[in-house]
């Protein structure tokens, strides 16, 4: 209908997915609920959605039990990293946790390869140095958000794990049956991880009760920031590769910082270091595809002769 795609359009496509996934942060904010509590309510409403428009329209979401294990399987990642980054946002702010989050391209162009069998590309790597070059910067001026940040880091790994393994997926399901039995996978996480978090990780237990907007919220969280741009990202997983989408995504802190600037003025400013600190994290995204014009002329140049 819209014709091919092309690679502009995916990049296009790809950014509008970014800026939506930059509300997720500040909606772990506006909610009153903590970050375990947050995953329940979204995986669960985002399995009911997919769930409802696979039946209007009598589309077949089966799969040999042996995928269905491995999405599901994928989907108690994505749970653990949902927590952890909701958790992180709540312990220290937006900002913090999204540059923490911008360490994927770091974690993806070591385990890309590893999954792949393929040769680790060293310029990638050294991208990625220059992600621990900007973190370090930003803990020498911003220590008292130490426990944020590492949450965030640890975020941040489990999302590269799961970008790999949904770019292989991609390969062979549809992107929607995907989200659909990973955001299941998420909500069973989320109910099996409930006592351990409730006796272990809180002083006070469970906090189901739902205040003020947070229902709307939770929803815009689902549908729009999960089955629309979660299931999009996986569709492009089919034509870009994890390290050269979790690389775009580190732009995810610039959209996300400006916007809870806007919404949350004083609470978000931070010291000068914490923006040189993410300015040197952000500058490989910029550096990413100049290197890959570059070797792609080289290349065209060597084959001409």
């Amino acid at each position: 209908m819209f014709g091919a795609p092309t690679p502009a359009k995916d990049y296009l496509t790809l950014h509008v997915v970014i800026i939506i996934w930059s509300f997720t942060a500040i909606l772990g904010i506006l909610i009153s609920i903590p970050a375990l509590e947050i995953v329940f309510y979204r995986t669960l409403i985002a399995s009911l959605v997919i769930g409802f428009l696979f039946f209007i329209r009598k589309k077949s979401i089966r799969l040999r039990l042996k995928d269905q294990a491995k999405i599901i399987g994928t989907g108690f990642l994505i749970s653990l990293h949902w927590t952890l980054f909701f958790w992180a946002a709540q312990v220290s702010n937006v900002s913090v946790c999204l540059v923490g989050m911008a360490t994927c391209s770091l974690w993806t162009a070591f385990l890309e390869p590893l999954a792949n069998k393929s040769k680790i590309k060293w310029v990638e790597v050294m991208l990625g140095m220059m992600v621990i070059c900007g973190l370090y910067v930003i803990f020498r001026f911003e220590f008292d958000y130490w426990l944020g940040l590492s949450m965030a880091l640890a975020s941040a790994f489990l999302c590269a794990t799961f970008m790999v393994i949904n770019g292989r997926l991609a390969k062979k399901h549809n992107p929607y049956t995907i989200t659909f039995y990973e955001m299941l996978g998420a909500f069973l996480f989320s109910v099996l991880f409930m006592p351990i978090y409730a006796n272990f990780l809180t002083p006070d237990g469970l906090d189901m009760q739902l205040k003020g907007l947070d229902l709307l919220w939770l929803i815009t969280l689902a549908v729009v920031c999960t089955v629309f741009a979660f299931s999009m990202s996986v569709q492009l997983m089919k034509r870009l590769t994890a390290f050269s989408i979790n690389l775009t995504v580190n732009l995810e802190p610039v959209y996300g910082i400006l916007l809870a600037l806007l919404l949350f003025g004083e609470k978000e400013k931070m010291t000068p270091g914490f923006y040189f600190g993410t300015l040197i994290i952000l500058g490989s995204v910029c550096l990413y595809p100049i290197i890959q014009v570059y070797n792609k002329r080289k290349l065209a140049k060597s084959t001409y002769l």
